[in-house]
C-alpha cells in the first residue's frame, strides 16, 4: 500500500499567526474567503418540491435567490423556524424539510420577493 504524503506548509507564524492552508497569507487577509459575486437570477424565487435522491421523503426547494451566503443563511434559519421543520442551505438552494410550498410563497411574498410556485 503506497501512503500518500500529505501537503506541507506553512500553518502558523510568530510574525502573521494563523496562516490559511489555501493562499498562504494571514487568515486576517485571507483571499480564499473574499466574497465571491451573488449568483445572477432573473429576480423570480421559485419554490418547488423534490424527492429525487431522498428515498421517497419530500423536501421543498427554493431557489433563484440572489443572496450572499450570510444572507441566504439567515434566510433560511428564519424560513425553517417559521415552518417549525428542519432543512439545509446546498448550493445556493435552500432546502426545508417536507411539503411547505404555501406557507413559504406567502411568507417570501411578505419580505418582498416575486414568487413562483415550481412543480405539481
Amino acid at each position: 500500500m503506497i501512503m500518500k504524503k500529505k501537503p506541507s506548509g506553512l500553518v502558523y507564524s510568530t510574525e502573521h499567526g494563523r496562516i490559511c492552508p489555501g493562499c498562504n497569507r494571514p487568515v486576517a487577509a485571507c483571499a480564499c474567503k473574499a466574497k465571491a459575486p451573488a449568483p445572477r437570477s432573473d429576480g423570480i424565487v421559485r419554490v418547488g418540491r423534490e424527492t429525487k435522491g431522498r428515498k421517497g421523503s419530500g423536501v421543498t426547494t427554493i431557489t433563484g435567490l440572489v443572496l450572499g451566503p450570510a444572507e441566504l443563511k439567515e434566510l433560511g434559519s428564519r424560513l425553517k423556524k417559521r415552518c417549525g421543520t428542519g432543512g439545509t442551505i446546498k448550493d445556493g438552494v435552500i432546502e426545508i424539510q417536507g411539503d411547505q410550498r404555501d406557507l413559504l410563497v406567502e411568507e417570501l411574498q411578505q419580505l418582498g420577493y416575486t414568487v413562483k410556485r415550481t412543480g405539481g
